[in-house]
């Protein structure tokens, strides 16, 4: 088991249900591949710059501990899902 961090954007026009059920989307994979350790939610910023006519997202940050595998995977369906504006998966260093 290895330790994770993973930041996603997801696009800020979707009402609070939805970008709850998004985010929480994701935290149930996690969970059903390994434990979550930490949810850090910093809310909607204004974005660097306009991803996809897009100003503004909503930044999740989650630090998670899972196989070595699962990462990719996590990584898959990011890409995969509506909504989803950026994403990054780091693996912790070991101390």
């Amino acid at each position: 088991m290895a330790k994770y961090e993973t930041m996603m954007v997801t696009t800020a026009t979707l009402d609070e249900e939805a970008s709850a059920a998004l985010i929480g989307k994701f935290k149930s994979l996690i969970e059903a591949n390994g434990t979550i350790d930490s949810v850090d939610d910093w809310g909607k910023r204004r974005l660097a710059y306009p991803i996809n006519k897009q100003t503004e997202g909503v930044y999740t940050v989650i630090k998670f501990t899972s196989a070595p595998e699962f990462p990719a995977e996590l990584d898959r369906v990011y890409k995969i899902t509506e909504g989803v504006l950026r994403s990054m998966i780091i693996a912790e260093d070991e101390e």
